[in-house]
Protein backbone atom coordinates (compact mmCIF):
# COMPACT_ATOMS: atom_id res chain seq x y z
CA UNK A 1 0.00 0.00 0.00
CA UNK A 2 0.88 3.56 -0.65
CA UNK A 3 1.51 5.41 2.54
CA UNK A 4 -0.63 8.15 2.80
CA UNK A 5 0.77 11.79 2.53
CA UNK A 6 1.20 13.87 5.95
CA UNK A 7 -1.59 16.69 6.09
CA UNK A 8 -0.25 20.01 6.34
CA UNK A 9 -1.60 21.43 9.49
CA UNK A 10 -2.90 24.90 9.66
CA UNK A 11 0.14 26.70 10.54
CA UNK A 12 2.32 24.89 8.05
CA UNK A 13 -0.32 26.37 5.31
CA UNK A 14 -0.04 29.53 6.70
CA UNK A 15 3.81 29.93 6.59
CA UNK A 16 4.23 28.53 3.48
CA UNK A 17 2.20 31.29 1.65
CA UNK A 18 3.67 33.67 4.18
CA UNK A 19 7.33 32.35 2.94
CA UNK A 20 6.33 32.81 -0.76
CA UNK A 21 4.67 36.09 -0.07
CA UNK A 22 7.75 37.43 1.59
CA UNK A 23 10.41 36.38 -0.24
CA UNK A 24 8.96 37.93 -3.15
CA UNK A 25 8.38 40.95 -1.14
CA UNK A 26 12.41 41.06 -0.25
CA UNK A 27 13.67 40.70 -3.50
CA UNK A 28 11.20 43.89 -4.14
CA UNK A 29 12.96 45.30 -1.35
CA UNK A 30 16.29 45.00 -2.81
CA UNK A 31 15.48 47.10 -5.42
CA UNK A 32 15.23 50.08 -3.31
CA UNK A 33 19.10 48.79 -1.71
CA UNK A 34 20.10 52.14 -3.03
CA UNK A 35 17.16 54.39 -1.62
CA UNK A 36 18.09 52.96 1.59
CA UNK A 37 21.92 53.20 1.34
CA UNK A 38 21.53 56.91 0.64
CA UNK A 39 19.08 57.14 2.98
CA UNK A 40 22.08 55.90 5.80
CA UNK A 41 24.88 57.29 4.25
CA UNK A 42 22.47 61.28 4.82
CA UNK A 43 21.56 59.81 8.21
CA UNK A 44 24.65 58.68 9.74
CA UNK A 45 26.54 62.41 7.97
CA UNK A 46 23.45 64.52 9.65
CA UNK A 47 23.58 62.58 13.55
CA UNK A 48 27.19 62.53 13.68
CA UNK A 49 27.23 66.31 13.59
CA UNK A 50 24.70 66.80 16.56
CA UNK A 51 21.41 66.51 14.47
CA UNK A 52 18.36 64.27 15.27
CA UNK A 53 15.59 61.32 13.91
CA UNK A 54 12.24 61.01 14.75
CA UNK A 55 10.41 58.93 14.26
CA UNK A 56 6.61 57.41 14.68
CA UNK A 57 4.25 55.00 13.51
CA UNK A 58 0.88 53.41 15.10
CA UNK A 59 0.95 49.33 16.34
CA UNK A 60 3.04 47.14 14.83
CA UNK A 61 4.47 50.09 13.07
CA UNK A 62 5.12 51.75 16.66
CA UNK A 63 7.07 49.17 17.82
CA UNK A 64 9.43 49.23 14.59
CA UNK A 65 9.67 52.90 14.89
CA UNK A 66 10.98 52.24 18.41
CA UNK A 67 12.64 49.40 17.28
CA UNK A 68 14.46 52.03 14.84
CA UNK A 69 15.62 54.63 17.39
CA UNK A 70 16.59 51.50 20.04
CA UNK A 71 19.52 50.87 17.45
CA UNK A 72 20.65 53.89 17.22
CA UNK A 73 20.31 55.49 20.75
CA UNK A 74 22.07 52.06 21.71
CA UNK A 75 24.31 50.59 19.00
CA UNK A 76 22.98 47.79 16.43
CA UNK A 77 26.30 45.95 15.15
CA UNK A 78 29.65 47.72 16.23
CA UNK A 79 30.45 49.57 19.04
CA UNK A 80 29.77 53.60 18.38
CA UNK A 81 29.06 56.53 20.12
CA UNK A 82 25.09 56.91 20.52
CA UNK A 83 23.01 58.74 18.52
CA UNK A 84 20.06 61.23 18.84
CA UNK A 85 16.92 59.12 18.27
CA UNK A 86 13.32 60.10 19.37
CA UNK A 87 10.31 57.54 19.14
CA UNK A 88 6.89 60.07 18.91
CA UNK A 89 4.76 57.14 19.83
CA UNK A 90 6.85 55.83 22.93
CA UNK A 91 5.89 59.74 24.76
CA UNK A 92 3.17 57.91 26.27
CA UNK A 93 2.37 61.26 28.49
CA UNK A 94 2.87 63.60 25.77
CA UNK A 95 0.80 61.34 23.42
CA UNK A 96 -2.26 61.24 25.61
CA UNK A 97 -2.35 64.77 26.17
CA UNK A 98 -1.96 65.50 22.66
CA UNK A 99 -5.11 62.95 22.03
CA UNK A 100 -7.25 64.48 24.92
CA UNK A 101 -6.56 68.26 24.09
CA UNK A 102 -5.78 68.20 20.34
CA UNK A 103 -7.34 64.74 18.67
CA UNK A 104 -5.63 62.38 17.37
CA UNK A 105 -4.84 63.24 14.00
CA UNK A 106 -2.37 65.94 15.84
CA UNK A 107 -0.29 63.25 18.17
CA UNK A 108 2.68 63.14 16.24
CA UNK A 109 2.56 66.32 14.17
CA UNK A 110 2.48 68.44 17.30
CA UNK A 111 5.49 66.67 18.38
CA UNK A 112 7.33 66.82 15.75
CA UNK A 113 6.74 70.58 15.67
CA UNK A 114 7.72 70.50 19.07
CA UNK A 115 11.07 68.47 18.24
CA UNK A 116 11.78 69.01 14.51
CA UNK A 117 14.79 71.35 13.23
CA UNK A 118 15.23 71.70 9.99
CA UNK A 119 17.46 69.67 8.29
CA UNK A 120 16.69 66.72 10.60
CA UNK A 121 15.55 63.14 10.01
CA UNK A 122 11.39 62.03 10.00
CA UNK A 123 11.16 58.49 10.03
CA UNK A 124 7.46 57.60 9.63
CA UNK A 125 5.88 54.15 8.90
CA UNK A 126 2.22 52.42 7.89
CA UNK A 127 1.59 49.28 6.47
CA UNK A 128 -1.28 51.34 4.69
CA UNK A 129 0.03 54.19 4.08
CA UNK A 130 -3.57 55.99 5.18
CA UNK A 131 -3.04 56.53 8.60
CA UNK A 132 -4.18 60.13 8.94
CA UNK A 133 -2.10 61.13 12.08
CA UNK A 134 1.35 59.79 10.11
CA UNK A 135 0.52 62.00 6.77
CA UNK A 136 -0.35 64.90 8.92
CA UNK A 137 2.63 64.37 9.97
CA UNK A 138 4.74 64.01 7.27
CA UNK A 139 3.09 67.27 5.82
CA UNK A 140 4.39 69.27 9.14
CA UNK A 141 7.69 68.06 8.81
CA UNK A 142 7.85 68.83 4.97
CA UNK A 143 6.93 72.24 6.14
CA UNK A 144 9.52 72.59 9.11
CA UNK A 145 12.10 71.94 6.43
CA UNK A 146 12.69 67.78 7.72
CA UNK A 147 13.88 65.13 5.55
CA UNK A 148 10.50 62.86 5.54
CA UNK A 149 10.96 58.98 4.77
CA UNK A 150 8.49 56.77 4.76
CA UNK A 151 8.18 52.93 4.97
CA UNK A 152 4.77 51.76 3.26
CA UNK A 153 2.67 48.99 1.83
CA UNK A 154 1.43 49.15 -1.32
CA UNK A 155 1.96 52.63 -3.85
CA UNK A 156 0.00 54.82 -4.45
CA UNK A 157 -0.88 55.84 -1.07
CA UNK A 158 -0.86 59.28 0.51
CA UNK A 159 1.84 59.12 2.97
CA UNK A 160 4.71 57.70 0.63
CA UNK A 161 2.85 60.75 -1.73
CA UNK A 162 3.60 63.24 1.00
CA UNK A 163 7.10 62.30 1.86
CA UNK A 164 10.22 63.57 0.48
CA UNK A 165 11.46 59.54 -0.17
CA UNK A 166 9.69 56.54 0.20
CA UNK A 167 10.28 52.82 0.10
CA UNK A 168 6.79 50.86 -0.38
CA UNK A 169 6.16 46.83 -0.04
CA UNK A 170 4.03 45.51 -2.66
CA UNK A 171 2.38 42.80 -0.66
CA UNK A 172 -1.30 42.29 0.06
CA UNK A 173 -0.78 41.44 4.13
CA UNK A 174 0.37 43.39 7.00
CA UNK A 175 2.18 40.63 8.02
CA UNK A 176 4.88 40.68 5.39
CA UNK A 177 4.65 44.32 4.86
CA UNK A 178 5.85 44.86 8.79
CA UNK A 179 8.46 41.42 8.22
CA UNK A 180 10.03 43.48 5.46
CA UNK A 181 9.96 47.30 7.17
CA UNK A 182 12.03 45.31 9.65
CA UNK A 183 14.43 44.29 7.15
CA UNK A 184 14.13 47.70 6.05
CA UNK A 185 15.05 49.20 9.38
CA UNK A 186 17.61 47.05 9.86
CA UNK A 187 19.61 47.87 6.90
CA UNK A 188 19.44 51.34 7.37
CA UNK A 189 21.22 50.92 10.24
CA UNK A 190 23.88 48.98 8.79
CA UNK A 191 23.78 51.89 6.15
CA UNK A 192 24.05 54.56 9.18
CA UNK A 193 26.54 52.27 10.90
CA UNK A 194 28.87 51.98 8.04
CA UNK A 195 28.61 55.21 6.70
CA UNK A 196 29.60 56.32 10.15
CA UNK A 197 33.43 57.04 11.09
CA UNK A 198 33.93 58.94 8.16
CA UNK A 199 30.68 61.14 8.89
CA UNK A 200 31.81 61.43 13.09
CA UNK A 201 35.07 62.08 12.12
CA UNK A 202 34.21 65.47 10.04
CA UNK A 203 31.86 66.47 13.25
CA UNK A 204 34.83 65.86 15.70
CA UNK A 205 37.36 67.85 14.03
CA UNK A 206 34.50 70.57 13.21
CA UNK A 207 33.86 70.42 16.88
CA UNK A 208 37.27 70.55 17.87
CA UNK A 209 38.18 73.60 15.55
CA UNK A 210 35.34 75.30 17.12
CA UNK A 211 37.01 74.70 20.96
CA UNK A 212 40.54 74.80 19.96
CA UNK A 213 40.90 70.86 20.99
CA UNK A 214 42.25 68.75 18.71
CA UNK A 215 40.34 65.83 18.36
CA UNK A 216 41.42 63.38 20.73
CA UNK A 217 42.24 66.03 23.79
CA UNK A 218 40.74 65.27 26.88
CA UNK A 219 37.75 66.95 27.64
CA UNK A 220 38.04 69.11 31.37
CA UNK A 221 35.97 67.21 33.64
CA UNK A 222 35.14 64.74 32.65
CA UNK A 223 38.01 61.83 32.00
CA UNK A 224 37.21 60.94 28.31
CA UNK A 225 38.14 61.55 24.87
CA UNK A 226 36.28 63.58 22.16
CA UNK A 227 36.81 60.92 19.33
CA UNK A 228 34.84 58.26 18.82
CA UNK A 229 35.47 54.47 18.40
CA UNK A 230 36.92 53.54 14.93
Amino acid sequence: MTAALPTLSATDRWLAVHRRELDDALDALQADGQVIERWGHRLATHLAAGGRLLAAGNGGSAAEAQHLTAELVGRFAGERRALSAIALCAESASVTAIVNDYGADEVFARQVEAHGRTDDVLVLLSTSGRSPNVVHAAEVGRRLGLHVWTLTGRYPNPLAAAATSAVCVHASTTAVVQAVHLVAVHALCAAVDHHLPSADGRATQRRAASTGRRPGDARPGRGGRDGVPA
